[in-house]
């Protein structure tokens, strides 16, 4: 699969298609306003990306990216996306989205009510706990680099960090490993979608979302999640 359709051309979205581009990739980005707004982005990502609508971009994807938070009256391109990899980076922020009560009585995830969005896609939590925006302090000019970037390495480096996964769909699991590897992160699984809290805000994954954790790291700070009492 070698085009990615991300849609939201914000922060995420316009590092996550620089850092697709770079390995590989063919990347057709939407955001809500047009087309025309991201002339000078794409531009700037040069000539294996080009902007469309939603619609459009979701069409043309071979997999795709939700590059924006999770809101039940969202209507995202399900037929258009139907039979496809999405990957969301969503997090559930109540200072941010307000307050959901299935997932605050802990009945389901973030992720399973945007799965029920699209129920002809293969959904996939990924991206969540790395930042897509320099580190909070600088310390060394790579800081300034976005952590997707910064905390890459190549396969087999000793501080080599990982990110996690999950799906209800193991083969868009193993996908999303190997983008993982091929942008310069281990992977590990800890699917289906109802596990998928466990690397959400306040979780010990979470905490170690500025300078990354390594894989054995991940999967100790995974089992160590624990669930909010419901509010």
């Amino acid at each position: 699969m070698s085009t990615l359709g991300i849609l939201g051309a914000g922060q995420v979205g316009s590092t996550l298609a620089a850092a697709a581009i770079r390995v590989g990739y063919d990347v057709v980005i939407a955001n809500s306003r047009g087309p025309a707004t991201l002339a000078a982005l794409v531009r700037e990502l040069g000539p294996r990306a080009r902007a469309a609508a939603g619609a459009e971009a979701a069409a043309a994807a071979d997999f795709a990216f939700l590059a924006y938070p999770y809101s039940p009256d969202d209507r995202p391109p399900a037929a258009e996306l139907a039979g496809k990899i999405v990957i969301d980076n969503n997090n559930y922020m109540v200072w941010r989205d307000g307050n959901y009560p299935e997932v605050d009585a802990g009945l389901t995830t973030v992720h399973e009510l945007r799965q029920r969005q699209l129920p002809d896609s293969k959904l996939v939590k990924a991206f969540s706990h790395v930042q897509f925006h320099p580190r909070y302090e600088i310390r060394v000019p790579s800081d300034a680099l976005p952590g997707l970037v910064r905390l890459a390495r190549p396969a087999g480096a000793p501080d080599r960090k990982a990110l996690a996964v999950s799906s209800d769909y193991p083969e868009a699991a193993r996908f999303v490993a190997h983008l993982y590897d091929e942008l310069g992160f281990d992977a590990v699984d800890h699917s289906p979608l109802s596990e998928s809290w466990r690397s959400g805000p306040g979780t010990p994954t979470w905490s170690h979302g500025v300078d990354g954790q390594g894989r054995e790291q991940l999967v100790a700070n995974l089992a160590r999640a624990r669930r909010p009492a419901p509010r």
